[in-house]
């Protein structure tokens, strides 16, 4: 059988020295065949590359500068970029995929052998420098839990240091949806919910303030509050029966009612009289509490009292630290990627980065991989995600073929 004659792609860093060692890339014949015409810009000669240079002066330098280093907030550097994957955007953008954009009018006339030398010239630029001082933007986002826990240090008094009740007539907070959370947070700010104290402590509090210290209690782990639960159990759960259809059979509920086992039996109380009176003004709460007396009130509190809380479906998100490292995995560490088909990150506009994960967030750019890594990801989180690569220092690589054994 004939030995496959194509070369093997071998990865040379600069300025890499104690961070990556020099290894061979997908070397595998039926690697090698299937993506050979994707690489073509990797194995360009020096002359490509001059010519690549000609190619830009003429339909690339006006927005991406002939150094590959963009003046625009909307147009990415391009310099160092990775030659595959320059390849394969030029393509997509040539053939219209990516709608009418000045990029379609600059490219849809060149040839193929053109492209490939243009994406080989740019490729070999030095890329850019690391975002810094005003041109920085995007600051890591600080872990939403432990802000939370910082904000809620002044609720500990009332509903103890992890939101498990050990006063009567102070709700428990751990183990509560932080969706219901935040909509009761936001009643007693504005007035809907009738408590001059809780409107005193939660109008200091901002949007981001109340969002934290809610998932902050969302995810203790949630147990029984500490407090008497006078009443009759045994009739309480008869009488239960009419709220599982959303607070669950048990007081866990699975959806945005709040969950009621283990809630401190008081403030059940409380809150039924307040539902039964109109001075919480809630119309799916009206009609139950009017329907039920005070004995059959406090057997249900007493039911739900020492039912076993249960902890809510809240995923913790990811701080910016931890979502580039598992961006890292395709583009490098730090952005600095690897695969000559996947793009750098580092150094790159914060502005252009953000438009583009907005894009695949969307799905108006299509990617199974990227659209699954975004998915429920916040703007914040995408803000900080394009600062964090724009402040990271990018590394030059060269791509050169070696013959096959």
């Amino acid at each position: 059988m004939k030995q496959d004659a194509r070369p093997v792609l071998y990865l040379a860093f600069m300025s890499l020295a104690g961070i990556f060692s020099p290894s061979c890339y997908a070397a595998t014949p039926a690697a090698q065949s299937a993506a050979a015409d994707d690489l073509r810009a990797a194995y360009a000669t020096p002359q490509d590359i001059a010519e690549g240079k000609r190619v830009a002066a003429a339909s690339c330098a006006s927005c991406h500068g002939s150094d590959g280093i963009a003046k625009s907030k909307d147009t990415p550097h391009i310099a160092g970029q990775r030659p595959g994957y320059m390849l394969t955007e030029l393509r997509v953008y040539q053939s219209g995929n990516r709608g009418n954009t000045p990029m379609n009018n600059a490219v849809k006339f060149l040839s193929e052998d053109a492209l490939v030398k243009v994406a080989a010239y740019y490729a070999s630029l030095d890329p850019a420098s690391p975002a810094s001082g005003s041109r920085a933007k995007g600051a890591s986002a600080p872990d939403p839990v432990a802000a939370g826990k910082a904000a809620a240090a002044g609720c500990s008094g009332c509903h103890g240091d992890i939101g498990i009740s050990d006063q009567a007539g102070m709700p428990s907070l751990s183990g509560l949806d932080p969706k219901y959370l935040i909509d009761a947070m936001r009643a007693y700010k504005t007035g809907q919910r009738k408590d001059d104290m809780m409107k005193t402590l939660v109008s200091a509090l901002s949007d981001t303030e109340i969002s934290n210290i809610s998932l902050f209690y969302a995810l203790q782990k949630p147990g029984k509050a500490k407090t008497p639960s006078p009443g009759d159990q045994a009739a309480g759960k008869s009488a239960a029966t009419a709220c599982a259809g959303c607070h669950g059979e048990t007081g866990v509920s699975t959806g945005t009612a709040p969950s009621l086992a283990g809630q401190d039996a008081q403030y059940f109380l409380m809150a039924m009289r307040a539902y039964k009176s109109g001075a919480r003004a809630d119309e799916a709460m009206k009609a139950p509490a009017t329907s039920v007396d005070e004995t059959v009130i406090k057997n249900l509190a007493a039911f739900y009292a020492n039912q076993q809380p249960q902890p809510p479906r809240v995923r913790k998100p990811l701080t910016t630290a931890e979502m580039a490292d598992r961006c890292n995995r395709c583009h490098g560490v730090d952005g600095n990627s690897i695969d000559p088909r996947a793009p750098a990150l580092a150094s790159q506009r914060a502005e252009y980065m953000e438009r583009v994960l907005r894009a695949y967030q969307k799905g108006e750019r299509k990617s199974k991989a990227m659209n699954a890594m975004l998915d429920g990801l916040s703007e914040t989180d995408i803000q900080g995600l394009a600062g964090h690569y724009s402040r990271m220092k990018a590394r030059s690589v060269v791509f050169m073929p070696l013959p096959a054994k």
